[in-house]
């Protein structure tokens, strides 16, 4: 099985700069997308042999996700149940036979760090669902975690300690979730590799100099470890500030 996740930065304007290319040329059982900026009505979009789900934020232009999927699953649910945070989109839960898969957009820290206290809140109330689905059975989880979690994750750790996406709460709320029992897929099969990024400024020429961040991934529960096959970065892909990302399971 393949799964591709891609924050798309305003999925109208994606559309203009090679999606559907993208997403025909792959051919994923399950595609996602966050950071889609829509409301309901505003995109027509024909994808033959796909189911869609989309979850829209209250406000206009901002956040949502969506999944398309092959396979019909039993059941879809939109958010993680909690008032507090289920107002912007960012959440899609399917459920199949053998696995749950959701898609995330999480919460950004934003500039001086003024939604942070907001962000820890929601990143234990984020673990504490994905634990009680794990009780019935198996996570995939992808999508825009908006930290990077180690040194090797981003160009210069130096300079943006403490900036939003690495700030040391933010890491150690991602190694809590892998000690809590879920693996980080692309670090799984290359925990060396580094200069592999999925997210990189518009500002700077941040793109052309390859002075990205990783903060795009496909994390799923240990009981899943035999069946991963590889993971994927796309960083060739463009059409928005991030690349896909990609895993396969056997």
């Amino acid at each position: 099985m393949k799964f591709i996740s891609w924050n798309v930065n305003g999925l109208r304007a994606c559309m203009g700069k090679g999606f559907l290319n993208f997403f025909k040329e792959q051919d994923a059982d399950i595609f996602c997308l966050q950071e889609t900026k829509l409301q309901e009505g505003q995109i027509d979009l024909e994808l033959p042999g796909f189911y869609q789900y989309w979850n829209y934020a209250e406000k206009k232009g901002y956040s949502g996700t969506a999944v398309f999927t092959k396979e019909e699953p039993l059941q879809v649910t939109y958010g993680i149940g909690i008032e507090e945070h289920d107002h912007e989109g960012r959440v899609i839960t399917l459920e199949y036979p053998d696995f749950y898969f959701i898609t995330v957009y999480t919460p950004n820290s934003q500039n001086e760090l003024a939604r942070l206290p907001y962000r820890m809140k929601w990143e234990d109330d984020f673990l504490s669902y994905l634990k009680s689905l794990e009780e019935k059975k198996p996570v995939v989880i992808c999508g825009d975690l908006n930290v990077a979690h180690k040194e090797i994750d981003l160009k210069n750790p130096k300079s943006n300690h403490k900036n939003a996406g690495f700030t040391d709460e933010e890491r150690e709320k991602f190694t809590a979730l892998t000690q809590a029992g879920f693996i980080d897929t692309f670090r799984y099969f290359y925990p060396d590799v580094k200069d592999v990024y999925s997210w990189w400024s518009y500002r700077f020429k941040a793109r052309e100099k390859n002075a990205g961040w990783r903060i795009d991934y496909f994390v799923v529960s240990e009981a899943l470890k035999e069946r991963l096959e590889d993971a994927m970065i796309y960083h060739e892909v463009m059409g928005s500030d991030h690349c896909p990302v990609g895993l396969k399971l056997r």
